[in-house]
């Protein structure tokens, strides 16, 4: 074998060999000088050690599943899809589990350094943390570390030193391949620790992103480790370094060491901005699996690792083909096989200072999705090569067995693909009793509208309050949703609801008389107009857009969510409170800082539900 010179060992001389999981064959006995066989001992003992970590590893990251699995399946209420009463939750298990997931929010809810890692919790950081910990003992345990000065054979006068760095060199780059299928699967969209967990695949993208950058440093300190040892070392030199670089196995790790630089140089922000997204998107795919290949061909002893890796990106793009086609499959269609595009009708908002905003109403023969799932919509006539996520903005209505979401207004349409839903079920996070605020910044609305128009179309009784901000540009904003803003408007007394709309640009008293929304329902007032009464519709016929773009400072030109969240909490009767918010980073990052204040352990344990607050937003940023 071409790596045996590596190993000092030469099969030739005859003796019995040794398999070894992910490494050559040993000759036994040792017949090499006895500084070389003590050093083979801690190189083979120090790998052997490193494929039974890894087992571990894998071993923990299956009992941590496993365990999420009991425990949302204890969670789940018992008949899927109904709106379940809190006090179903009342024992001592329901209890433990509740005052563990306030005291996860009180302390772990709230951003971490947004320099290095972007906006993302401190919860994904522990756990990140966790891991890294995890990853740094069993990269130094069960190595002797130790020096042997050996002589090289027929060479007097010239002697190798030989090292601990190898058998360390060799753990990093196993930790390294065992964490590549763990990677792959932290970044699927048809995410199978979606399916098992109820997490949705957006918040595994931190811990994917970061997990590649373990990757890059254990790889680097593979490499780097070896050239100390053959560029240094071992000798005579340049011989033994010129011999060493032209065996194919070290070409091949040195193209997967390139591919792991270029992935993780166009995976950054900065490279992300100078590329395109879309570039970036597409180049992971593909130098993902060429740098998988390289891997293979620099070492395909550790196969155990890499065929799974391959599995799981198969598996994923071949969802994603199979569920497009099951979307669009209709036998009754005259189009080829019976796959049929939707037809997506338009209707455009025009904004010259920020950009257009477009809505797209469609029909499509499908089962119902999930409140809170989105789409990924490809627009054929554009390119097939691109697709952008959307939320669907109403509730699911089945009419006839088909689910519709159709336009009567607009003629001009496109054809587009959907793939999908992606995401959870916001309905799962409610009860009878749970009192819901609703938070959204301009076409975040699309996230937190639909939990809204379910319940106005239940309208099962209950206690619970509910209520709607939303901070938008302009009050001509509200014509993105008149239709469903109607729909609220109608059912807000029985829903017990509020509704607070804020235009962040316009000024009070400006533009009144410009702009009307074609529905009558719905008003457009400055912050004077505003009705002084606790509940706005007791007064006023219409909803009022509170104008607040005169503010001093950018502070005062947004509304106060710490103090109207914080009314709301204290305001509440009985029962949890749930935040729906999606919108601009700068709204999460606050309103996290907002629901883990709010969240109060010690009273949560004593049964008063009203300090269990819970933030679900829509969380697709990566930075």
């Amino acid at each position: 074998m071409l790596v045996e010179p590596r190993h000092i060992q030469n099969h030739s001389e005859g003796g019995d060999t040794q398999a070894h999981w992910g490494y050559p064959d040993r000759v036994v006995p040792c017949k090499n000088d006895a500084g070389s066989c003590a050093y083979l001992d801690v190189v083979y003992l120090a790998h052997d050690l490193g494929m039974l970590y890894m087992g571990i590893l894998w071993a923990t990251i299956f009992g941590v599943i496993f365990v999420w699995v009991l425990l949302r399946r204890a969670g789940r209420p018992a008949v899927q899809g109904a709106l379940q009463n809190s006090k179903s939750d009342q024992g001592a298990f329901g209890k433990l589990r509740k005052t563990t997931a306030v005291v996860s929010r009180r302390f772990l809810l709230r951003d971490a350094n947004h320099f290095l890692f972007g906006r993302t919790t401190r919860f994904q950081v522990a756990v990140l943390a966790l891991l890294s910990g995890y990853l740094f003992v069993w990269s130094f345990l069960g190595i002797t570390y130790k020096t042997w000065v050996t002589p090289v054979k027929n060479m007097p006068g010239v002697y190798n030193t030989r090292t601990s760095l190898g058998p360390w060199s060799d753990r990093v780059g196993v930790i390294a391949y065992a964490l590549t299928p763990l990677s792959i699967l932290l970044s699927s969209r048809e995410s199978l620790l979606s399916v098992l967990t109820g997490v949705p695949y957006q918040s595994f993208n931190f811990l994917h992103r970061w997990l590649g950058y373990i990757i890059v440093i254990q790889s680097l300190l593979h490499t780097i480790g070896w050239l100390i040892i053959q560029l240094n070392l071992y000798q005579p030199q340049p011989k033994v370094s010129l011999e060493w670089i032209v065996q194919p196995y070290i070409i091949w790790g040195i193209v997967a060491m390139i591919l792991l630089l270029i992935m993780f140089i166009l995976c950054t922000p900065w490279g992300i901005r100078a590329t395109g997204y879309e570039f970036f998107r597409k180049a992971h795919y593909v130098l993902a699996m060429v740098y998988i290949g390289a891997c293979w061909a620099h070492w395909n002893k550790l196969e155990c690792f890499l065929v799974p890796a391959f599995i799981l990106w198969g598996v994923d793009r071949g969802a994603r083909f199979v569920r497009t086609g099951l979307l669009h499959y209709h036998p009754t269609s005259s189009a080829y096989a019976g796959f049929k595009p939707a037809q997506a009708l338009i209707t455009r908002f025009p904004d010259a200072e920020h950009g257009d905003i477009v809505r797209l109403d469609l029909e499509n023969e499908q089962d119902a999705w999930k409140i809170g799932q989105h789409y990924y919509l490809c627009f054929t006539e554009s390119s097939i090569w691109q697709s952008h996520p959307f939320t669907p903005l109403n509730a699911p209505v089945v009419e006839k067995g088909l689910e519709l979401a159709a336009s009567q207004h607009e003629t001009v349409a496109t054809p587009v693909l959907l793939t999908g839903g992606y995401g959870e079920d916001l309905l799962e996070k409610i009860d009878r009793d749970t009192n819901i605020i609703c938070i959204a910044g301009g076409t975040g609305i699309a996230y937190v509208l639909p939990v809204l128009l379910h319940l106005a179309r239940t309208r099962s009784p209950s206690d619970r309050k509910t209520e709607l901000i939303w901070a938008m540009r302009h009050s001509r904003n509200v014509d993105w949703v008149k239709d469903e803003m109607a729909v609220l408007r109608k059912a807000q007394k029985e829903m017990n609801l509020t509704i607070s709309l804020f235009a962040t640009r316009d000024a009070a008293g400006s533009g009144k008389e410009n702009h009307q929304p074609e529905d009558a329902d719905i008003v457009s007032s400055s912050s004077d107009d505003v009705c002084p009464c606790d509940e706005k519709t007791a007064c006023s016929p219409g909803i009022t857009v509170d104008k607040i773009g005169d503010g001093a400072d950018d502070e005062s030109r947004h509304p106060d969510l710490s103090k109207m969240v914080g009314t709301f909490v204290e305001g509440t009767v009985a029962g949890r409170t749930v935040v729906f918010a999606s919108g601009p980073g700068g709204i999460i990052t606050d309103l996290r800082s907002i629901v883990a204040s709010l969240n109060v352990p010690g009273k949560v344990w004593r049964r008063e539900d009203r300090f269990d607050v819970e933030l679900v937003c829509d969380d697709r940023l990566e930075w």
